[in-house]
């Protein structure tokens, strides 16, 4: 399969076009109108320092259906002493640095470059990129963030100073969307972490067909920093 080179024009080939280990393209820019245009065909940027921005649409996709969350016993009981304050959109910035600058094990996760660092900050700013954050005595010490387009949420990464502290905040995550009733979130890659959670893998033209219709559907456009006070939603660890 050849990798296509983007020009300055805002498109994509098409997501079948990408070869065997899911790269599709290489070049273009992170600016918004690029990543928005990529998230809306199943793309997404994923490269290191030393390349051009490299644009992915592996097969299978691991995705996690909102009402198919597990919750191991222990982390539900962490939940509900309540050790961590859960809150969104506090602090977006330093949540992609804090996951830029993550330790990760081989294979997680992605090198944060300071380009993606600017880019993602600018989503926030214009509405679309969004962050969940573990405190612990006024400390930032875990969180995630993503992209919202629709009812997906399309997780970018995570990190965590303290033991459980990204696992509550991606489990208030999840419970949050499943009340909004989202359709999907997208976890890109696999992991064993994910698949804990429930997430599995499904075949790219699947998830591209979930994709269209989620999108379609009106942006509920939720007052996400106003989702406070997450402890107090009680979980559904049915």
């Amino acid at each position: 399969m050849p990798v296509f080179r983007l020009t300055d024009k805002l498109v994509f080939p098409p997501a079948h076009y990408a070869d065997p280990d899911g790269l599709l393209a290489v070049g273009g820019d992170l600016s918004p109108g690029r990543l928005l245009l990529a998230y809306q065909q199943g793309i997404f940027p994923w490269y290191s320092q030393h390349t051009p921005p490299l644009w992915w649409s592996p097969d299978p996709r691991l995705v996690l259906f909102p009402g198919e969350l597990k919750v191991s016993t222990s982390l539900q009981r962490v939940i509900k002493k309540k050790r961590f304050l859960v809150t969104m959109d506090e602090a977006f910035l330093e949540v992609i640095q804090r996951c830029a600058t993550a330790k990760r094990r081989e294979g997680e996760g992605t090198w944060i470059v300071p380009e993606m660092v600017e880019a993602y900050h600018r989503l926030h700013q214009l509405g679309y990129g969004h962050s969940v954050e573990s405190w612990e005595g006024g400390e930032l010490v875990g969180g995630l963030y993503g992209v919202v387009l629709g009812r997906v949420f399309f997780g970018e990464s995570m990190f965590s100073l303290r033991s459980d502290a990204s696992k509550v905040a991606f489990v208030h995550l999840v419970q949050l969307l499943k009340q909004w009733r989202f359709a999907l979130i997208d976890c890109q890659v696999p992991t064993a972490h994910l698949k804990r959670f429930g997430a599995r893998e499904i075949p790219r033209n699947d998830f591209l067909r979930f994709l269209s219709g989620a999108l379609a559907e009106a942006d509920p456009r939720h007052p996400w920093s106003q989702a406070l006070s997450i402890p107090s939603i009680p979980p559904n660890f049915a």
